[in-house]
């Protein structure tokens, strides 16, 4: 398995240790429903040491990024940042991304998901334009600083208000002579950011941040709660949510598809599946009886056709209720539609609710 810069800090630390993606990864701390709550009241931090950083640059860049991905590049301005796709010539996804702005035209910094970096990299470099394009991966670690006191702890740390940022932009700096970078960005509804450091420096910002935070009840969180704290807002996780074959479409991914601004890799299948309407949808779900959804869970009609299947399933810990996200037939996409739910073998009741499922 591969270790991030924190991984000795995480033993150290406590933390339950497991394999992700093929990365050595704290799974949970004190334990996944107090590390939920704690972000959700004080501060956590997340290790994201194991995202991808692809660093796309030169007289080209703008024009590779443009036909790689969805969003429009073109808008973003030094210093700002957007969530976008990496389409498929078949029409489905290699990815979800963050693209930051460094330097209009010219610099970007696209972080991808950990288990798709090596995929990610092979097809951009495979449908480049031009641009020069590298993989820094292993020159930065990442801290995902998350919850209603980030911005207070941040603005301690970081020297500069971070509180004033705008949601999706990025600062340059500096900490204990290591290059950072602040990005308003994260996966858990809450305010904060994700700071990118260089690696040989990612303990030493972990431990300060600890320590700086102690009063605002700072705590290291695993995997475990990033993951019911991203259910909670309906965020997709590729894998789950969205994969190779997904039409972004169906995801309810459509506001970070701009055909008309440009083209770019899959365009004519991905509008042309929208244009000639969608046989799915993806929506949240709550149980009305007794059980816990799980990924691959069927959805049936109530005079039994399978009409879907769960992607995300958990027990809200803010909600403390069982909770889901699912890709059903459009004719049960509507909020209030009542369902059964396969949970191994027994039909249980649930119905499609407003998401996100916690309101913030």
């Amino acid at each position: 398995m591969k270790k991030t810069p924190l991984a000795d800090i995480h033993v150290n630390s406590g933390g339950r240790m497991v394999d992700f993606a093929g990365w050595y990864m704290p799974v949970q701390y004190s334990g996944l429903r107090e590390e939920h709550d704690n972000v959700r009241k004080n501060v956590g931090l997340f290790d994201v040491s194991h995202m991808g950083e692809v660093r796309v640059k030169g007289p080209k860049a703008l024009e590779t990024l443009e036909w790689l991905t969805t969003n429009d590049v073109a808008k973003l301005n030094d210093g700002e940042a957007q969530y976008s796709l990496l389409p498929n010539a078949q029409g489905g996804l290699v990815d979800d991304i963050i693209v930051y702005c460094l330097k209009k035209n010219e610099d970007y910094l696209v972080c991808v998901n950990a288990s798709n970096k090596d995929k990610d990299f092979a097809w951009m470099t495979k449908n480049n334009k031009g641009a020069d394009i590298t993989d820094e991966s292993d020159m930065w670690g990442q801290i995902a600083v998350q919850g209603p006191k980030a911005l207070e702890l941040c603005d301690r740390v970081f020297g500069f208000k971070v509180s004033e940022m705008k949601p999706f932009t990025l600062k340059s700096g500096q900490f204990q002579n290591f290059k950072i970078m602040v990005a308003t960005t994260g996966y858990t509804g809450e305010k904060g950011c994700e700071v990118f450091v260089e690696a040989a420096g990612t303990g030493a910002l972990w431990n300060h941040l600890l320590n700086e935070g102690k009063d605002l009840g700072a705590q290291p969180i695993g995997l475990g709660a990033r993951d019911t704290l991203r259910t909670e807002m309906k965020y997709s996780l590729y894998g789950h949510e969205i994969d190779d074959t997904t039409n972004p479409y169906e995801a309810g991914l459509g506001w970070v598809i701009k055909p008309a601004k440009k083209d770019f890799i899959g365009k004519a299948i991905i509008v042309g599946k929208k244009e000639a309407g969608l046989q799915r949808n993806l929506v949240g779900f709550k149980m009305l009886e007794k059980g816990i959804p799980r990924q691959g869970y069927s959805l049936f009609s109530f005079d039994n056709k399978e009409i879907g299947k769960v992607t995300s399933g958990t027990h809200s810990p803010t909600l403390d209720e069982p909770i889901g996200i699912a890709y059903i037939d459009v004719a049960f996409a509507k909020e209030g539609t009542e369902f059964l739910l396969d949970i191994r073998g027994r039909k249980t009741k649930a119905v499609v609710c407003k998401t996100p499922f916690v309101q913030k």
